[in-house]
């Protein structure tokens, strides 16, 4: 990795001592159903309820879970595109839950998103030197050189060619849209960028290239990533720290080694069962774990453990009481009355039962 003199953090790596780039705290972000000609609110959908986590200034934090778990709506929570029902977010120490549109304006400069559809994400209307130039005009930034200068070297930066600048998103593969979507978020050189799943919608050739971009560019400016992803390989190519998520709740939380080596929680450990093996020696020998039945309604969540009603490990315990998000080792966090791998004390072998 190397050290980039404008912020003095290694990228890639984190800063143990510093102050969280971004805090979360109890967030929460619930839709609310209504009926009738009066819009009565009978109910609400549940999409993120209380989560907690930080994010330190270098570090990339992956988020992973099945979908509808909540994970893109944390994404667009952090980034203030989305106004929360509950909790705080922090970022640089300033709280940013409730800031109106125009206090919101100087945030955004250090605050970007890349979105999950490079085609719905791109206005077809519009050529690439005009998407990729459009922050500079909202928030009236002048870049040296000129914009069209530097809206090329920004395509230049993440593999494209600076010629493309007249063209349109129609003449682009879904690769080469997912890097103007990159150029676009790093125009204004944020210091925190939330990528609500990069690459679920490329071609796997196309993947790999992506993710090696988004590396390089950390390593070069210095970037703090949360990436949300539904696939465990990309978050342990490119995760510092890894946080799990089910029916809108962070259930395991800690850095990439501890988590693939020894998951704690039921469901993280059915997870990374799931995840395809090449070596047919290898996959034979690992136990696979089907859970049965389907996630239940975020409208109406089962009480206790949310997992209970898939878990095979729960107990009368797992049906009253939620488990809280606890350190059972040093960075390790995890939300179960049950956790596999955990240290002595801290596990309860009585016989499981179904709840």
């Amino acid at each position: 990795m190397t050290e980039t003199e404008e912020t003095g953090v290694v990228a890639g790596t984190t800063d143990e001592s510093a102050a969280p780039l971004l805090r979360v705290r109890g967030l929460v972000r619930h839709f609310p159903i209504t009926k009738g000609l009066l819009k009565r609110q009978v109910g609400a959908v549940q999409a993120v309820d209380g989560i907690d986590f930080e994010v330190r200034p270098g570090e990339t934090l992956g988020v992973v879970g099945e979908s509808g778990c909540g994970k893109s709506t944390m994404g667009r929570l952090i980034t203030r595109l989305d106004e929360p029902t509950g909790g705080t977010i922090e970022f640089e120490g300033r709280d940013i839950t409730h800031l109106p549109p125009g206090k919101l304006r100087p945030m955004r400069r250090d605050v970007q998103m890349i979105f999950q559809d490079p085609y719905g994400s791109l206005n077809p209307r519009h050529t690439i030197g005009g998407i990729v130039g459009t922050p500079f005009r909202l928030q009236g930034v002048e870049p040296e050189g000129g914009l069209k200068k530097e809206v090329q070297r920004l395509l230049e930066l993440v593999g494209l060619s600076p010629e493309h600048y007249n063209r349109y998103p129609h003449e682009f593969s879904g690769g080469q849209r997912q890097r103007i979507g990159i150029a676009r978020a790093l125009a204004l050189k944020p210091k925190l960028v939330v990528a609500d799943e990069p690459v679920s919608a490329l071609d796997v050739s196309i993947q790999a290239q992506v993710v090696n971009l988004m590396d390089d560019l950390q390593d070069e400016l210095g970037l703090t990533y949360v990436i949300i992803a539904h696939d465990l390989s990309v978050i342990r190519h490119v995760s510092d720290r890894i946080a799990v998520m089910y029916l809108g709740k962070i259930v395991e939380l800690a850095d990439r080694k501890s988590l693939y080596e020894a998951p704690m929680h039921p469901y993280t450990k059915a997870l990374l069962s799931a995840v395809p093996v090449p070596d047919p020696k290898r996959r034979t020998q690992r136990d696979r774990i089907l859970l049965k039945g389907d996630v239940p309604s975020p409208i109406d969540p089962p009480s206790g453990c949310r997992f209970r009603t898939r878990c095979w490990k729960a107990t009368e315990v797992c049906a009253t009481t939620e488990p809280p998000l606890v350190a059972l080792r040093t960075g390790h966090e995890v939300a179960c009355h049950h956790p596999e791998n955990a240290p002595d004390g801290a596990r309860d072998d009585e016989p499981a039962k179904t709840a």
